[in-house]
Order: C-alpha cells, then sequence, then structure tokens
C-alpha cells in the first residue's frame, strides 16, 4: 500500500505542475532563481530517494524505512548550514543532508543514502549495520531520534562550540578520529593527527549547533529536560549557538498532535527565540530558516525553528494510515504536497518552465534509480565478527605493557585521595579536559572527591550542573563529540538509572552507527554500592550494575583503594584517548575513607601512589602470603607458587571484607586463601580468575551486587564452560551474593547484603568444612 501511495503521489506531481494555481498555492518564488533551483532539485532528490525505499523494499532487497516525504522543505536548513555546523537529524530530515552535500565537490549524498536503505556494507556512514543519516564530512553526527535522545548530546554540542574557545588549546594528542567534526572552533588540532586532514575541518567562529526532531518527540521527557537545560545555561546569559527545528506534522505514528499545542508549548521555553513558518511553502521556510540560523549566529543563543509540515504517507514501512485518517483527508494530502508547491512557485516566478520542472524530476527520479540499482549489488555484513568490529575495537597491547609496580615511596592515600590525586593529573596534563556533575565545583562533591580541582583546572573546566543527570551525560556527549575529554560525575549509582539511554542509545553506538569512524570518548564517574552506614537507603545504596554489563562496548571498572584508584583512572584516561572508548568508573562509597583493614590504626587499605597505571582487564592478586593484605602482586605470578586452599575474587567493598575473611581462615582454620581483586567488571579477567581457580581446584565469589544481573554469573558460566575441556582441572564452585531486592534503611541493610559471616561459611563448606 505504502508503495502505491507514493507512487500515485509521484503521478500526482507529473500531473499537476502545469494544472491551473488554486487557492491554496504559494506565493511566486522571489528570492534568488538559482537557490530556487537547486533547492528544488534536492527536494526532488529526496522524494525519489523515498520512492527507491519502497520499492526496495517491495522486493526484498530493502528494510524498514521512515520516509521524508511531506517534509522536504527542511531543505532550506541544508543551505544555511554547513559542514562547520554540527548538526543531529530527525528521520524525516534527509533533504538537509543532501542539500549540504552540494557544498562539497564529489560528495554524492543520493548514493550513500541508497547504500543505507539496503543495509550495504558499502555505507559510508553505518557500514550496513543501520539505516541512519550522518556523515563526518558534512558534520552531520548519526543517530536514529526514535525519542528524542539526540538533544542532550546537541545541547552538549552547542555548550562545547563555545567552551572550547576558553581553553586555548595548543595541538593536543588525543584519539584517531575521536570527535569526527573537524575544528569548528578554529583551535588547531585538538583530536588527533589526522583532524586536519579530515572535511569540514575549517576554522569557522560562528559555528552553530543544529538538532531537528518532530512533533510528537516534543513531548518526551528527554526534550523537555534537554530544553529546559538549554534555557538554564541561556537564564545565566551564558552562550548556546543553538538551533532546535521542530518538524511539526500534526501526528505521532497514529497519535495526533492537539492543534496549537507545539506552539504554545515553544512559547512556554523560557530565554528561547521562536521561529516559525508553513513548511509546504518553500519561500516561506527559507525567510524563516534564514532569520532564525541569523539570530544563532550572531547572538550565541538558542532559538526553535517551528516548520508546520505534512505527513503524506504512513508513519513508516506497511503502516496503514488509513485506519486512523479519514478517506477526506487523506484525499486532500496530495494538494498539500510541499515538493509540487516549490515547483508551481518557481514556475509561477518565471523561474522554471514546466517543461525544464518535468525534465528535474525525471533526472532526479533516473538518479535515484541509478544509485538504487548500483547498491543492490553491493557487499553485505556476513559475520558476527564484521558486525562486531564496530561495536567496540581492541585495545592496542602497547596502551599497557604490564600490571603497575610498587608505589613511588610517598605517604599512602585513601581511595578519595587516590581519586582526586588522578583527577589533578588529568587536569594538568591535558588541557581538553573538562570535569562536571552536581556539586563538584566550589563544594568539591557530596564527598570532597573534587575538592580543590575548581582552582587547579579553573571553572572554565570544572564546574557545576543543574541536577539531571540525562543533562550531565548529554554535556558529556556533546564534548566529546567537538574533540574534548569530559568526565562527568553522576552523584549516586541509582541516579544513573533516570539517565541511562544516554550510555546505551547514544554513547555506546556511536561506534556502531558509524562504523568506529566517530566516537565519543569519556571517563564517567560513578558513586556506587551500598554499605553506607547511616545514609540513605537504595538510592544512596544501590547495588544494580546490569544495566551497565549489558552495554556493548562499554568498560566499567571498579577500585577499591587509593593506589587501583589512581590506576585505573590513569588506565580510563588512555583508553579514551588513545582508543576512544567510554569507561565508567563505578567508586565504593563505603571505602572512599577507608585506611584500616584488619585493626583500627593498621593502615592496611591505604597504599603509595602507583607509578603506573592498571593493565587493561587484568585482576590484581593479594597472594595467600600477603600478611596483612596490603601487599597485592601482579596476576602474572605463577599461581601454582603457593599450594594454597581456596581462591576467592572479588571487588570493591567484597574485597574488603574478603581480605579481612582470608586472614581469619589463616588463622583459626589453618587455610591458605589468595584473594583476586576483578578491578575490571567490563571485560572481566575471566582469564586470571581461570587460572588461579584451577591453582587451587576451589573458586568462591563474593559479589556485593544482587544475584541477578552481578558479574558471578558470568564467573561460573565461564567455569562452567572451561570444565567441558578434556584438559580441564576440576574446580569447585560457590558464590556469595547480595539478594534481588533494593536496600532498606539502618540495620535491615544487613539482611539483604553481602556479610563476612556468609563468606567465611561459604568458604568453610566449598573447603570441606
Amino acid at each position: 500500500m505504502s508503495l502505491d501511495r507514493i507512487v500515485q503521489l509521484v503521478h500526482h506531481f507529473e500531473t499537476s505542475v502545469a494544472a491551473a494555481a488554486s487557492p491554496h498555492d504559494n506565493a511566486p518564488w522571489t528570492a534568488d532563481p538559482t537557490l530556487g533551483r537547486e533547492l528544488l532539485e534536492s527536494m526532488l532528490l529526496v522524494r525519489h530517494l523515498d520512492v527507491a525505499a519502497h520499492t526496495l523494499r517491495a522486493s526484498g532487497h530493502g528494510h524498514y524505512t521512515i520516509c521524508s516525504t511531506g517534509h522536504e522543505a527542511n531543505v532550506v536548513l541544508g543551505r544555511l548550514t554547513g559542514a562547520a555546523d554540527p548538526a543531529l537529524l530527525h528521520y524525516r530530515s534527509a533533504a538537509i543532508q543532501v542539500e549540504r552535500a552540494r557544498a562539497i565537490a564529489g560528495h554524492d549524498a543520493v548514493g550513500d543514502i541508497a547504500l543505507s536503505l539496503v543495509a550495504s556494507a558499502d555505507d559510508p556512514m553505518s557500514g550496513g549495520r543501520h539505516k541512519v543519516l550522518g556523515h563526518p564530512a558534512l558534520g552531520i553526527i548519526p543517530t536514529t531520534s526514535t525519542i528524542a535522545s539526540h538533544l542532550p548530546r546537541a545541547v552538549g554540542v552547542a555548550f562545547a562550540i563555545e567552551r572550547k574557545p576558553r581553553l586555548r588549546l595548543g595541538t593536543v594528542s588525543g584519539p584517531r578520529n575521536v570527535s569526527g567534526l573537524g575544528n569548528v572552533s578554529g583551535l588547531g588540532n585538538v583530536s588527533g593527527p589526522s583532524d586536519a586532514a579530515r572535511p569540514g575541518a575549517a576554522a569557522q567562529h560562528d559555528a552553530i549547533a543544529v538538532v531537528s526532531m518532530g512533533d510528537a518527540s516534543l513531548n518526551h521527557s528527554t526534550a523537555v529536560g534537554a530544553l529546559n537545560a538549554a534555557g538554564w545555561v541561556l537564564h545565566q546569559n551564558l552562550k548556546l549557538p543553538l538551533l532546535v527545528v521542530v518538524e511539526d506534522n500534526g501526528l505521532g505514528i497514529s497519535t495526533r498532535t492537539p492543534d496549537g499545542w507545539v506552539a504554545a508549548r515553544l512559547a512556554a521555553m523560557p530565554h528561547f527565540r521562536v521561529f516559525g513558518a508553513d513548511g509546504r511553502d518553500l519561500q516561506a521556510a527559507w525567510q524563516a530558516a534564514s532569520d532564525a540560523v541569523a539570530y544563532v549566529r550572531t547572538s550565541r543563543r538558542a532559538a526553535v525553528l517551528h516548520l508546520r509540515t505534512v505527513r503524506l504517507l504512513g508513519h513508516a514501512g506497511s503502516d496503514a494510515d488509513s485506519v486512523y485518517r479519514s478517506p477526506a483527508e487523506l484525499a486532500a494530502l496530495p494538494a498539500q504536497d510541499p515538493v509540487l508547491r516549490a515547483a508551481r512557485s518557481l514556475v509561477a516566478g518565471g523561474i522554471l518552465s514546466v517543461d525544464a520542472v518535468l525534465a528535474m524530476h525525471h533526472d532526479a527520479a533516473a538518479r535515484v534509480a541509478t544509485a538504487a540499482a548500483a547498491a543492490r549489488t553491493t557487499r553485505h555484513l556476513m559475520t558476527r565478527a564484521a558486525v562486531m568490529t564496530a561495536v567496540a575495537e581492541a585495545v592496542p597491547a602497547a596502551l599497557f605493557a604490564g600490571d603497575e609496580v610498587a608505589g613511588s615511596g610517598d605517604a599512602k592515600r585513601t581511595l578519595a585521595q587516590g581519586i582526586n590525586a588522578a583527577l589533578g593529573e588529568a587536569l594538568d596534563s591535558h588541557g581538553d579536559v573538562l570535569i562536571f556533575g552536581e556539586d563538584v565545583a566550589k563544594k568539591g562533591g557530596v564527598y570532597g572527591l573534587t575538592k580543590g580541582l575548581l582552582a587547579r583546572g579553573g571553572p572554565a573546566r570544572v564546574f557545576n550542573t543543574l541536577l539531571d543527570e540525562q543533562t550531565i551525560l548529554g554535556l558529556a556527549l556533546g564534548a566529546a563529540s567537538m574533540g574534548l575529554l569530559p568526565v562527568p560525575e553522576i552523584q549516586y549509582l541509582a541516579y544513573l538509572h533516570n539517565a541511562e539511554d544516554q550510555l546505551r542509545g547514544e554513547a555506546a553506538t556511536m561506534t556502531f552507527f558509524s562504523d568506529g569512524k566517530l566516537r565519543n570518548p569519556m571517563v564517567v564517574r560513578v558513586a556506587g554500592f551500598a554499605y553506607q552506614k547511616g545514609f540513605g537507603g537504595h538510592f544512596h545504596n544501590d547495588n544494580a550494575i546490569a544495566v551497565l554489563r549489558d552495554i556493548p562496548g562499554l568498560i566499567v571498572a571498579v577500585p577499591a583503594r587509593g593506589d587501583d584508584a589512581m590506576a585505573l583512572l590513569r588506565a580510563a584516561f588512555s583508553l579514551a584517548r588513545q582508543a576512544g572508548r567510554i569507561v565508567v568508573i563505578i567508586e565504593p562509597i563505603a571505602l572512599y575513607h577507608a585506611r584500616d583493614l584488619h585493626e583500627d590504626g593498621d593502615g592496611a587499605f591505604a597504599a603509595p601512589v602507583p607509578t603506573g597505571s592498571a593493565a587493561f582487564g587484568r585482576a590484581r592478586l593479594y597472594p595467600s602470603d600477603a600478611g596483612d593484605g596490603a601487599n597485592p602482586r601482579s596476576t602474572d605470578a605463577l599461581p601454582d607458587a603457593l599450594p594454597d586452599d581456596l581462591t576467592i575474587a572479588s571487588y570493591g567493598n567484597g574485597l574488603w571484607m574478603s581480605l579481612r575473611v582470608a586472614r581469619r581462615l589463616r588463622a583459626v582454620h589453618g587455610l591458605a586463601v589468595r584473594v583476586l581483586d576483578l578491578r575490571w567488571l567490563v571485560p572481566l579477567p575471566l582469564d586470571d580468575v581461570l587460572e588461579h581457580a584451577a591453582a587451587t581446584g576451589k573458586l568462591l565469589v563474593v559479589d556485593e551486587c544482587r544475584a541477578s544481573g552481578g558479574v558471578s554469573e558470568a564467573i561460573a558460566t565461564a567455569v562452567l564452560e572451561r570444565g567441558q575441556a578434556a584438559d580441564a582441572v576440576p574446580v569447585r564452585f560457590a558464590r556469595v551474593t547480595a539478594a534481588d531486592s533494593f536496600v532498606p534503611l539502618g540495620d535491615a541493610a544487613n539482611l539483604v547484603l553481602v556479610s563476612e559471616a556468609e563468606i567465611e561459611a561459604a568458604a568453610l563448606k566449598l573447603c570441606g568444612g
């Protein structure tokens, strides 16, 4: 049905261009003649790309797609903005991409989009993984934009455009092709040696960020939060060169947007200048868009362009809009076609003859047909490995030549002090590092983790945000897209769940949508886990990490003491800067200021400053002869060097408890226990765990998180799978975990969390009583 509808629409265009003017036609085109012709050409190309999308799908070569038909007047933004203006596009904004490509010699946006329609591995954006609008050379960041999830990043991009010049960066070494958008602020090469050679890298002091969305998405909490954050910035008279384009066709799939709602909602947004036009009238759209872009460029403040459009087909794919649109409404749609009206206005203005319009129409059809035919013969992703290469590239071995070595001899530092020192190192070493979040600046964070960093890095690099985790991560995404290295703080692990889609749907998918060409590296700090005494219930004692372990490509680490904090954060910065990775550091709040391990004053859980970084994906060994537990070693030490009885693998608060239990097991029961600090929860150091488990024949996993969705399940699976090998050493396995429960207040928390008594009992049982 969709194919029939768009074919009928094309036929209506051909037969109606020469028809007598109707009362609904637009005024004759009076702007620049060449401009009018070129805009119409791009609109026709997009229309025929939609025809190709339906034709390819009907023939079995194409896939689910959302068409731009009825929204083609957004082409004006493709002319008014360029590759130096980072853009995140709504799925009906293909005309912006096609028109932007006109300014770049040899760039074929039509061919690129045709390749995406058939999920071709030759698609220069996603490499066959998804149908997305975007291209680095055009300054378009790929996004699916299904629920306005791209808006927080757009706010961050606009913020970074203005913030970046204040950092006065010279040449700062960085990851290959991390930002993907070149140097829009004229600051030289801030993202690595390859940036300067990239198209779109020319300096532009008046760059703006552009984001487009549908009217239905305006109601989503993500959009509301992002627009609120933009208003919050503007309220403080800070610069934010952001143009938000609302393409309003009055429908969200089948749900109608109430008449006047979009205009009323936009008018209620503080500090935004609102421009509006009938998107079925190309000349009106051009004038309004020109005014909006000029306002944002010159004032460096945000604006909204409200384009009232029309959806001429169903929502997408096989959606039958005849179910929710009346026959009379459907019959009236072709007369509202913006492509037809644009053509008629050019004819009425004497710019083009009817024959010239039809010639352009047939040329566009032929060009798209050729591109679609070529796309059908291209290669596709054929193996799991081919798909996975864009999830996360392998970390270069040279980044981590080995585990950290002995400390430097400085005074011992707690976990909090180690984190603070590592962040200070990063600020001093790299001018592109930004540290931000709730309360991180003058106060220094709830627990003092960022104390002194404001004075060290200055207010342009260390600053507070509004209290919205979605905005915090969106700001990080925008800054990372512009070649900076953000270090956002999420104040508590439970608060991350308010905004986890910014990591899952936006941050982690960037390499997937761009075939590894674009990245948004960052180091996200999250205060987390339980065991805080006298504080706050489940929101301040959250032990749910499943969502982080489930995101492809994300790296998750947990330091437990000061030396590990410095080593892991150094590794995290290397992973972000050199490999473009997203690293989440979960910091055990209850261990922030812990110095003692066994007795008051023993100082066994504080440690001197390490001289290196932590080897990526490697555990840290506390051998059975480590005495008070203050002397961990490299896991490269031979696991059978000691005749030990048991291996305990843990992390965070579990490590602290396991070391205490290991000492008692030796003293009371004569059991020699080696303890592994996993440290890296994604990817887990499974080889280290299995090697040491095989050496003792017994493995106890102490997982302070919930029984479901924690790391113990993955380790148990690995032990089971390794045990199927013919030469496998038998390993007895047990685990101690928290309950699948929220954490209650007070002493009741002990009823659902892991305890030392449970660890000791499980260890004794595993060792035969």
